[in-house]
C-alpha cells in the first residue's frame, strides 16, 4: 500500500535512499572511519544470491540508509559501517561475546542511519569527504528508507539460503553484518515457526555482551511494488 498523502515521483527519484519523515537529531558530531569513504557494497556478505535487490554495488563507502555504528577500534568519538570481517570477529559481531581485551562489543553499537552517501553523489558537492563528516539520524524519529536486506544470508529453519526475507509490521528491524536494516525475526515453515536471526542464524554485525542485537527501529509499512520504501519507527 502507499502512505496516506500525495506526491511526486520525486521522492522515490531522490540520490538519498533514507526519506525524513519525522526528524530526530540530524547529527554529525562523529568523525567518519577512512574505511566509509573506501567499503565495497555489500561490505561482508557477497555469495551470490544473498545480496539485497536494494544495493548498488558499484557504489562505495557507507551509504544512504545504512546504520552508522560506533568504531571505538579506529578511536574515540568515530563512526562507520560495519568494517571488515576481520573487525567484526574480533568485535563479538556475528557471535556472542564478552569484553576482553581483545574484543570490542561494548563499543561496537549502532548510533543512527546515515543520511547521504558518503563519498557523494554525481555532479553534486561532496561534503563527505571534504570535512570527514556523515551526518546520520538519531534520538527516535520516523523514516522511510529503500535500503534493506532482502535475501537470507544462511538458511534458519525452512528458510533457505537466498530466500526472500519476510518484512510484517511491529517487527523489530537489527543492524545486519552488511550494516544494511533487517527484520530481527523471520516466519517460515506450515506452523509459522518464528526464529530470531541474531542467536538462530548469528546475521547481526552488532551484538551486545547478552548477545542479543540492538533494535534500530520498529517496522510499520513494508515495501511494495506501490511504494518500494520500507517505514518505521526509529528506536535509537
Amino acid at each position: 500500500m502507499a502512505m496516506l498523502g500525495q506526491a511526486s515521483g520525486g521522492f522515490t527519484e531522490s540520490s538519498s535512499a533514507l526519506r525524513l519523515l519525522h526528524v530526530g537529531i540530524r547529527n554529525t558530531n562523529a568523525v567518519l572511519t577512512l574505511d566509509s569513504f573506501t567499503q565495497t557494497n555489500p561490505p561482508i556478505i557477497t555469495t551470490a544470491g544473498t545480496i539485497s535487490a536494494n544495493v548498488d554495488t558499484s557504489v562505495l563507502g557507507v551509504l544512504s540508509g545504512s546504520v552508522a555504528i560506533s568504531r571505538p577500534d579506529e578511536g574515540s568519538n568515530y563512526v562507520g559501517g560495519p568494517g571488515s570481517s576481520t573487525l567484526i570477529a574480533a568485535s563479538g559481531g556475528g557471535t556472542a561475546s564478552t569484553a576482553s581485551a581483545t574484543s570490542l562489543p561494548q563499543g561496537y553499537v549502532p548510533l543512527g542511519l546515515f543520511i547521504n552517501n558518503a563519498v557523494g553523489n554525481a555532479y553534486e558537492n561532496t561534503p563527505g569527504p571534504a570535512s570527514g563528516l556523515g551526518p546520520y539520524v538519531s534520538a527516535m524519529g520516523t523514516y522511510a528508507s529503500q535500503l534493506f536486506e532482502t535475501e537470507a544470508f544462511v538458511a534458519v529453519g525452512a528458510l533457505a539460503q537466498g530466500d526472500d526475507l519476510s518484512y510484517i509490521p511491529g517487527v523489530p528491524l537489527i543492524t545486519s553484518l552488511n550494516g544494511y536494516l533487517m527484520p530481527s525475526r523471520v516466519w517460515t515453515g506450515a506452523a509459522n515457526a518464528s526464529y530470531d536471526l541474531v542467536t538462530t542464524a548469528l546475521q547481526s554485525a552488532v551484538l551486545n555482551s547478552a548477545g542479543v542485537s540492538t533494535t534500530v527501529a520498529i517496522l510499520r509499512m513494508p515495501a511494495d511494488s506501490t511504494q518500494p520504501e520500507i517505514v518505521f519507527d526509529q528506536r535509537i
